[in-house]
C-alpha cells in the first residue's frame, strides 16, 4: 500500500481535536487511509451499517479506538449524536474520523453541529511524491492520480475515467442536489474540458447550454464541491495596471480531463494544441495538493494584467508571496525567467519559481528554475522545518 502524505496531517489533527474529517473525491483513497488509522469502521451509505451503529452506539462512544464513519454526509442524523458524545467528554481527542465525498454537504453538517469540534483534511488522488516507481510518475499526468484509474494499472485508462464520470453524472451529482439532467451535465463537462485553464465566462457557457449564467454558476458549484473542478481566483493587488478579475477554471484530475477530450495515450496528448494548458493545470493541482497534504495554510490565485502579463500561480503562505510560472518545455530560457521577474515585481513577490520539464534545476530558495519533482521535494523539506 502506498504511503499518503496526508496521513501525518490527519494524525496531527486527531491529536488536537475530538474529531477530524477527510474530504475528497470518490475513489481517491479516503477509506484505505482511514482504515490504517482506525479499526472501528462504519459505512453510513449502507442501511445495515446505520442500524449497526445505532445499536452499538454506547459501545462506540466509549471506545478508545478511532471510530471511522465513511460517507458521513449520507446520514445527517449522526451529527447531533456526535456533538452530544463529544461535548460529554471534551477532554478526549482523536475519537472520530469522518469521511466525505462532497465537501459542501459535509460542511453544512459540520457548521451546524460540529463547529469547533472537528478539523478538516482534504485528500487528493495520488500525488507525484507518493508514487514509488518512475513508470508510475511518468503516467501520472496522462492518467491522473486515482489509484484504480491507470496510474498503477495502465490498462484501466481511459475506460475507468469514463465509467467514473458516468456514475457521478447519473447517480451521485443528482443525489447531492444537482438538478440538471444528465445530458446537460455531460455537455457542461465537455465545455469545461474545452475551456480548461481559461478565465470563466458563465454567460458564454450558459448561452451554449440554453441556461442563465446564474444556473451555470450554480451547476459549477456542485462540480467544484464534488472535487471535479477548481476555480482559481484572480489575485487582487494594488497595481497601476488593470487586471483580469474572473477566476480560471481547471479540471482537478488530468486523467478525467483527458478522458473527456478523448486522449488515450501520451503521444496523442503531446500533439494537442491545448497540451500546455493541460500541463499547467496538472502542475497547479500537484502543488496545491501537496500543500493541503502537509496541512500548510495558503491562498492560491493567478494574475493576468490587461496587457497580457501573467503569473500562473500566486501563493500566499507563511507571510510570503510566491510567483510560480509553468512552462511545458525541457529548455526554459533566460527570457522566461526575466518575464516572470517582471510580473513578480509588480506584486512584490518574495519568491519566484519557473517550473518546467528541465533536467537541470538551478537557482536558490528565492529564485529558481526547476522541475515539478524537485519543487515538490523542496516543498516537503520546507514543510518539515521546525519553524514551519
Amino acid at each position: 500500500m502506498l504511503a499518503r502524505l496526508a496521513a501525518n496531517t490527519v494524525t496531527d489533527r486527531l491529536d488536537a481535536q475530538p474529531a477530524a474529517a477527510i474530504v475528497g473525491p470518490r475513489q481517491c483513497g479516503k477509506t484505505t487511509l482511514a482504515c490504517t488509522l482506525g479499526l472501528v469502521y462504519f459505512d453510513l451509505e449502507q442501511e445495515s451499517e446505520r442500524l449497526r451503529l445505532d445499536l452499538e452506539w454506547e459501545r462506540v462512544v466509549a471506545s478508545r479506538e478511532v471510530v471511522v464513519l465513511d460517507e458521513a454526509q449520507s446520514w445527517p442524523e449522526v451529527f447531533p449524536r456526535l456533538r452530544g458524545a463529544i461535548d460529554a467528554d471534551r477532554s478526549r481527542n482523536g475519537r472520530f474520523l469522518l469521511l466525505g465525498s462532497v465537501s459542501p454537504s459535509l460542511m453544512t453538517q459540520v457548521s451546524e453541529s460540529l463547529a469547533g469540534r472537528l478539523a478538516l483534511v482534504e485528500l487528493t488522488p495520488l500525488l507525484l511524491s507518493e508514487l514509488t516507481t518512475k513508470a508510475s510518475a511518468e503516467r501520472l499526468w496522462l492518467t491522473g492520480g486515482f489509484p484504480d484509474g491507470g496510474v498503477l494499472r495502465p490498462r484501466a485508462f481511459p475506460t475507468w475515467q469514463s465509467d467514473y464520470l458516468r456514475l457521478l453524472v447519473g447517480r451521485d451529482l443528482p443525489n447531492w442536489g444537482l438538478l440538471a439532467r444528465p445530458q446537460v451535465t455531460e455537455r457542461l463537462l465537455r465545455m469545461l474540458a474545452a475551456v480548461h485553464g481559461q478565465t470563466w465566462n458563465a454567460s458564454q457557457i450558459g448561452k451554449s447550454l440554453g441556461l442563465s449564467y446564474h444556473t451555470v454558476n450554480m451547476y459549477l458549484d456542485y462540480l467544484e464541491g464534488g472535487f471535479l473542478i477548481r476555480r482559481l481566483p484572480a489575485y487582487h493587488a494594488n497595481l497601476k495596471k488593470r487586471v483580469v478579475k474572473s477566476p480560471k477554471v481547471y479540471w482537478r484530475d488530468s486523467g478525467l480531463l483527458h478522458s473527456v477530450l478523448n486522449v488515450p495515450d501520451r503521444s496523442t496528448l503531446l500533439s494537442q494544441p491545448w497540451v500546455g494548458a493541460s500541463w499547467e493545470g496538472f502542475v497547479i493541482d500537484q502543488v496545491l495538493g501537496h500543500l493541503s497534504a502537509h496541512g500548510i495554510p495558503h491562498g492560491a490565485y493567478y494574475l493576468r494584467t490587461s496587457d497580457q502579463y501573467e503569473i500562473d500561480l500566486v501563493l500566499e503562505m507563511r507571510g510570503e508571496v510566491w510567483a510560480i510560472e509553468v512552462k511545458l518545455t525541457t529548455s526554459p530560457s533566460p527570457a522566461d525567467m526575466h518575464r516572470l521577474d517582471h510580473v513578480a515585481d509588480l506584486i512584490g513577490a518574495n519568491r519566484r519559481v519557473l517550473i518546467s520539464k528541465t533536467t537541470k534545476p538551478a537557482g536558490d530558495d528565492l529564485r529558481a528554475s526547476t522541475n515539478l519533482a524537485t519543487f515538490l521535494d523542496d516543498l516537503h523539506d520546507d514543510a518539515a522545518r521546525p519553524d514551519a
